[in-house]
């Protein structure tokens, strides 16, 4: 029988009592963006806004746990952007939305940075007695997206600097405290895929970030359908324990046609909310359009079906962000 996952990876957006108060301390200028050495004052804001997460998830009853990522400047970058061997650049428009992101410009070796082990070390300290069943989500760029999103301005060469991101990557992950899932965000593998007969570079570099760690892992697409020939390469190459398809898109039968014709991993995550739309999904509705793809392809058993929004909830007010936490939750209830 397949588990079902209520599951929120990547950004929440940041509670309006704090947007104010970082503002503040953090300025407006784009060289006021985090560093990874912020003031005290500041870590202490983000303390709150990663509490006040924890505690939204946990109401909400969603089975795995985020940090949230409230600290996050942008949505994939930022383990970029605090290390010391990036400097960021221009702001360049972030996929089909308006939201925008500053040019992580990569200028010397990427080594250990840690940044990211130390919200999720903090994010498990809030969950220590408090989440029953709950376990801890992590969530990383995708090295695919994340090179894809870079500027390589020290190695010069693009396989070479997509395979040190994903080693980069995979040095982080192994510093992460015990999570029971990590996803990896790679909305460029559908926005802008690999040319053809390159696929397997990108599958290569997944599958050395997947190997660093013992957790579930779920490479998430957001944006549409994945190509053919790259869907079958995942599937066979990236190591993931799921993949993630986005099932609020209009291409959706697409998608289905993917895992009709080529099979899937032994899991799937799939994207049942609208993460850029403020209409809040109804409970059954969402169990609906579970059972509707799984009625597609009836030959297929999975292990897990993650139940989560089609994109990060960045996007969303606070108020509407927490009525999606729910619904997923609820959801989940429901195909039980």
């Amino acid at each position: 029988m397949t588990e079902r996952v209520a599951a929120t990876p990547g950004l929440y957006p940041l509670p309006d009592w704090a947007k104010e108060t970082l503002s503040d301390l953090k300025g407006h200028q784009k060289g006021d963006l985090l560093s990874g050495d912020e003031s005290e004052a500041i870590v202490e804001e983000y303390a709150e806004v990663r509490a006040e997460y924890v505690d939204d998830q946990l109401d909400a009853g969603l089975d795995l746990i985020t940090e949230g990522q409230g600290r996050w400047d942008d949505m994939i970058a930022h383990p970029l952007t605090v290390h010391d061997s990036v400097e960021t650049g221009g702001i360049v428009r972030y996929y089909d939305n308006n939201n925008f992101y500053r040019d992580p410009r990569v200028v010397d070796d990427l080594d250990f940075s840690g940044d990211v082990a130390r919200e999720l070390e903090r994010a498990t300290d809030l969950l220590a007695g408090e989440a029953g069943d709950a376990d801890l989500a992590a969530t990383l760029p995708g090295p695919y997206s994340l090179a894809e999103l870079a500027s390589d301005e020290h190695y010069g060469d693009e396989a070479e600097f997509q395979a040190v991101i994903a080693e980069f990557l995979a040095g982080e992950v192994e510093a992460f405290p015990a999570h029971e899932t990590l996803f990896l965000l790679e909305p460029s593998l559908v926005t802008s895929p690999p040319a053809e007969g390159e696929e397997s570079a990108a599958t290569d570099a997944i599958a050395a970030v997947a190997d660093a760690t013992d957790a579930d892992v779920v490479v998430q697409t957001s944006y549409g359908a994945l190509g053919e020939k790259l869907y079958a390469h995942l599937v066979d190459e990236a190591g993931a324990d799921a993949l993630g398809l986005d099932l609020v898109a209009g291409d959706r039968d697409d998608t289905v046609y993917n895992v009709q014709e080529f099979g899937a991993t032994d899991s799937l995550s799939l994207g049942l909310v609208d993460g850029q739309n403020t209409l809040v999904e109804e409970p059954e509705t969402v169990a609906e359009r579970v059972e509707w793809f799984e009625s597609q392809v009836p030959n297929e058993a999975f292990d897990r079906t993650y139940l989560t929004p089609n994109t990060e909830l960045f996007y969303l007010p606070t108020n509407k962000y927490r009525a999606k936490l729910n619904a997923l939750a609820a959801a989940a209830e429901v195909l039980d």
